[in-house]
């Protein structure tokens, strides 16, 4: 790796701060459960806070749950579950005792701010926030990647209000919204955030920065008529989601995946990203098109 490109990626890091994840991370919420049935009630809160959680863990979760008593009890919640066919407000959610993470998906689709603290503190829910989490920020890198290769178009468009300064490069930025990725990992799985606790996995997101960047500038290269730019934003996405699933693996169980269970999650990706990339690849290009008529 280039000592220039080296830098840069130090710059770029130099942009991150942990404290912001580890702010949003802990902050104070409630999720309300509106429930009759004592049963969707035990559903909502195993779900949420499952039987094999420490006490500790448990009673801190359950410190976040409020069930609904009274009519004033809404206005103290973030948002909730409510059991099927009762009247609740809009920021309750009906939910599926036989599809749990849907109801909370739901919830959470429309309440981006609670995604770390949910996952911190009920860790039923954690596997659902990592995932949207990996798959947020693999969108990101795509879209960036994208857009820095069509001629005419300012990055600084992207709507990433998280990200300061300008990029000397697209693999610092990718570089910096990886490290970012590992921050947020960490804090969903209720774990220590910061340079100095997670310098293992930053130092291995570095070294990896040039492998995945290389083929895309390859492909990119071969082919034709805007396909490139799809190749370039998917390799982008798919590299992004195999370190975010790396990273999760890592937090649950103290060890990394292996080369071929990488490879696999890279290739879910790739298949599984090529209409996001397709789409973005859209708004890129329609931007192009608009910006060179005015």
């Amino acid at each position: 790796m280039s000592l220039p490109i080296l830098r840069e990626i130090g710059v770029a890091l130099r942009n991150l701060n942990p404290a912001d994840v580890r702010r949003s991370a802990e902050r104070d919420f409630t999720l309300g459960v509106l429930a009759i049935d004592e049963a969707v009630w035990a559903g909502i809160v195993s779900y949420l806070i499952p039987q094999d959680t420490s006490q500790a863990k448990a009673r801190e979760g359950g410190r976040h749950i409020l069930r609904m008593a009274a009519e004033s009890d809404f206005e103290r919640c973030d948002a909730g579950l409510s059991e099927p066919g009762l009247p609740h407000p809009s920021q309750f959610y009906p939910f599926d005792y036989y599809n749990p993470a849907a109801s909370l998906d739901a919830l959470l689709e429309d309440h981006e701010d609670l995604w770390l603290p949910v996952g911190r503190r009920f860790p039923g829910a954690r596997d659902l926030v990592i995932e949207k989490t990996i798959w947020k920020i693999s969108k990101e890198n795509a879209l960036f990647t994208v857009a820095t290769a069509v001629p005419n178009i300012i990055p600084t468009w992207i709507a990433l209000p998280w990200a300061a300064g300008e990029f000397a490069s697209d693999t610092a930025f990718l570089t910096m919204n990886q490290v970012r990725m590992a921050f947020l990992i960490a804090a969903a799985s209720d774990r220590d955030i910061g340079y100095q606790s997670q310098k293992g996995q930053i130092g291995s997101i570095v070294a990896a920065a040039f492998g995945w960047r290389a083929l895309a500038r390859e492909l990119v290269s071969k082919v034709p008529a805007g396909g490139g730019l799809v190749c370039k934003g998917l390799i982008s996405f798919a590299g992004t989601y195999a370190v975010g699933k790396s990273l999760e693996r890592l937090f649950r169980f103290g060890r990394g995946l292996t080369r071929e269970e990488r490879r696999q999650h890279y290739d879910e990706a790739y298949e599984r990203g090529r209409a996001v990339v397709q789409e973005i690849v859209q708004r890129v290009t329609r931007r192009t098109v608009a910006t060179q008529s005015a």
